[in-house]
């Protein structure tokens, strides 16, 4: 009975989480640009009429779905991080028993 091993390119899934890590900061980024935006539309409404009002309203629709967006991401990237200590640790702790 052959028994299939299980690998991962630790270096390879490194990158992986500092990329989740880097996209959930992008996001965060995004949704404080989103809030300014939406603070200042509301405060050039009288302007225009309501027009800027109904901007800011839409934009107020997508902000939170950005934030939970960012916390996925940084959420994701500890995950991964996780199973990479999980991996190493178990990896060097499975060894020790053969020595």
């Amino acid at each position: 009975m052959a028994t299939d091993e299980v690998f991962m390119d630790i270096p390879q899934v490194e990158s992986m989480a500092k990329s989740f890590n880097a996209f959930g900061d992008v996001l965060d980024s995004v949704s404080k640009a989103m809030n300014a935006l939406s603070i200042s539309l509301k405060a050039a409404a009288w302007f225009s009429f309501g027009a800027t009002a109904a901007a800011a309203a839409y934009i107020d629709r997508i902000e939170p779905n950005v934030k939970k967006a960012a916390a996925k991401m940084k959420e994701l990237s500890s995950d991964v991080i996780s199973a990479i200590a999980s991996y190493r640790d178990g990896d060097n702790s499975g060894s020790r028993r053969f020595i």
